[in-house]
């Protein structure tokens, strides 16, 4: 099984993200081995690439691997496939595929800091101006009071949309600590698109974990069950055996006998004297059969608890990694709504007024190997790879 992790709410669906030329992947590759019923970790393959000039990702064993234009999960199945059939293996590898860092955004124009900057999900225009450090500076008060309120805002929608991810995982975490079927997530969530697409990635992310612990418990008890089966099996074999070994000996006692009165020759008593060695040696050889497969059934066992330790302490870190995240968000959204409430209070004149300067926004994105340029606003989601183009104008002096 392949899988990837969930991408920004910025695309129509996480699936549908194509990698590009900087893409950085973070990739791990696990295999379960049904015959040992224990799994084995691809220590080599696993790692971090860049999707290079030339579309491809370099991986040990596999070499140059096509990436440009493919979907994360495409690549994870690619992998399982190849390393399947490399290696002439039972089982296929299950190769992990998310997105370590999204190629960047450039910023060009009328920015405080032009330049080159990493992709965030649910990035917009706003967004990025704010993480080039606003508009240009200029002695222009109207203008730099917009900017500061700007530049606040930007930064404002930005933690808030990180906060809004970390209470989506925190609901989800809560969930899968306590048992639950179904996710009780915070209403404000609800209440927009974006908050609905979280909603529906950490549904869907809780239930593939769900799929996953409980396809490597079944395989454990099913291996559980193979290994009863042949204790059971060994068992009715010593008994059979056993009783062959007393039905030889109670012959042996009157070949015995007649042997002392002369009447038949001791070679015969010496083959059923080996024949009762043999069927005594089988009978602990499947004692010992029977031993290893309990001792086999009582690590599967083990194994089980483990996974399950595992996972409730994975959870419980991870909740309480989020918890704190939060915390610290709140102070941060708390301080740029202050800045901007100070922004509007020393300038909301030229906030509102007409001689506020003029501020277009562009994009210029590569599409089907053609670059087009659009007109945009500071609502307009921004992809990776766009360069974002900002241009101001300032008003004429009367």
């Amino acid at each position: 099984m392949a899988c990837c992790a969930l991408l920004a709410p910025s695309f129509a669906r996480a699936e549908d993200y194509r990698l590009g030329t900087m893409d950085r992947l973070r990739i791990r590759v696990v295999e379960w081995r049904t015959a040992e019923g224990a799994v084995r970790d691809w220590s080599t393959v696993s790692g971090d690439y860049t999707v290079g000039s030339s579309g491809n990702i370099s991986l040990p064993f596999l070499g140059e691997l096509p990436a440009g234009g493919k979907t994360p999960a495409e690549i994870a199945d690619a992998i399982g496939t190849e390393l399947q059939q490399k290696f002439g293996l039972l089982d296929k590898p299950e190769a992990s595929v998310e997105l370590a860092e999204y190629r960047p955004v450039f910023l060009s124009g009328d920015v405080q800091s032009p330049g080159r900057y990493p992709f965030a999900p649910n990035l917009t225009v706003l967004k990025a101006v704010s993480l080039g450090g606003g508009l240009r500076r200029a002695t222009d008060a109207g203008l730099r009071i917009e900017r500061d309120f700007i530049n606040a805002r930007g930064n404002y929608d930005v933690l808030v949309a990180q906060r809004d991810g970390l209470l989506a995982r925190r609901a989800r975490l809560l969930a899968e600590a306590e048992g639950k079927a179904e996710i009780d997530f915070p209403a404000e969530l609800q209440k927009t698109e974006a908050g609905q697409k979280l909603i529906a990635d950490e549904t869907a992310f809780k239930d593939a974990r769900e799929k996953r612990l409980s396809v490597q418990l079944a395989s454990l008890e099913d291996l559980k069950t193979l290994l009863q089966n042949e204790v059971g099996s060994l068992e009715k074999k010593i008994e059979t055996q056993n009783r062959q070994v007393e039905l030889s000996r109670k012959e042996l006692g009157d070949v015995g006998n007649l042997a002392n009165r002369g009447l038949v020759v001791n070679s015969r008593v010496l083959t059923l004297e080996r024949s009762i060695a043999e069927l005594e040696g089988k009978v602990l050889d499947m004692e010992t059969s029977i031993l290893r497969a309990k001792q086999d059934i009582s690590k599967a066992t083990q194994d089980a608890v483990n996974l399950q330790s595992d996972r409730e302490a994975q959870v419980a870190q991870d909740r309480q990694q989020a918890e704190g995240d939060i915390e610290a968000l709140n102070l941060k959204i708390a301080m740029y709504r202050d800045l901007m409430g100070e922004a509007l209070s020393h300038g909301p004149a030229v906030a509102k007024s007409d001689q506020a300067p003029t501020i277009a926004y562009s994009i210029v994105r590569e599409k089907d190997g053609k670059t087009i340029e659009t007109p945009a606003d500071e609502n307009t989601p921004v992809l990776p790879g766009d360069v974002i183009k900002i241009g101001v104008a300032l008003p004429a002096v009367r």
